[in-house]
């Protein structure tokens, strides 16, 4: 599903899900076509800026399966920070960032990707304080790791949970600012 309400190709879209959002309701943030995980819609249109865009930064975490094992070395490599392309073709170094090996998690809801049990894969988690297009691919894809998978897990204190694909949960203001640090 792709985070917008309104597109020119044929995809999902938020207002395929069955709920009644306000008028004005826009994503805060953005996950790809191929990414799932938490998206936060508000009508708030400071929201994004006091989250994205203010001086103090703050943390998504993201469960990802990459092909291969990653060695111990690749892991320093993505926690100190990787060289990686951005617009215009520059090259940016990011900023250090936690990445842990996890065991695959119980219970994830099903995907489009086909898990092939004799194909090497690890699951990691990654945390970070920065938001650059497609950045967390980008990191693991220098060190020669496709994602195959991506489910952004939280921003900062607000957290996907057992949140099913689609659910949607509506939280008072006060609430949403206190999880998220603002």
């Amino acid at each position: 599903m792709v985070s917008q309400f309104v597109s020119p190709d044929k995809v999902n879209l938020l207002g395929d899900l069955n709920f009644n959002f306000p008028k004005g309701t826009s994503a805060v943030g953005r996950l790809d076509n191929h990414s799932e995980g938490l998206l936060i819609l508000t009508t708030n249109k400071k929201l994004q800026k006091l989250l994205f865009l203010s001086k103090e930064p703050h943390t998504r975490k993201y469960l990802i399966l990459i092909r291969g094992f990653i060695s111990a070395e690749n892991l320093q490599q993505l926690r100190e920070g990787v060289d990686i392309k951005i617009k215009g073709g520059e090259f940016y170094k990011t900023k250090p960032c936690d990445v842990e090996v996890v065991s695959m998690p119980e219970n994830l809801p099903e995907s489009t990707f086909v898990f092939d049990p004799k194909i090497p894969h690890t699951w990691l988690t990654i945390t970070l304080t920065e938001g650059k297009y497609h950045q967390v691919r980008k990191m693991v894809g220098v060190l020669h790791h496709p994602v195959r998978r991506l489910i952004r897990l939280s921003i900062e204190d607000l957290e996907i949970g057992d949140m099913l694909p689609g659910e949607v949960r509506e939280f008072e203001e006060n609430e949403l600012f206190r999880k998220l640090k603002i």
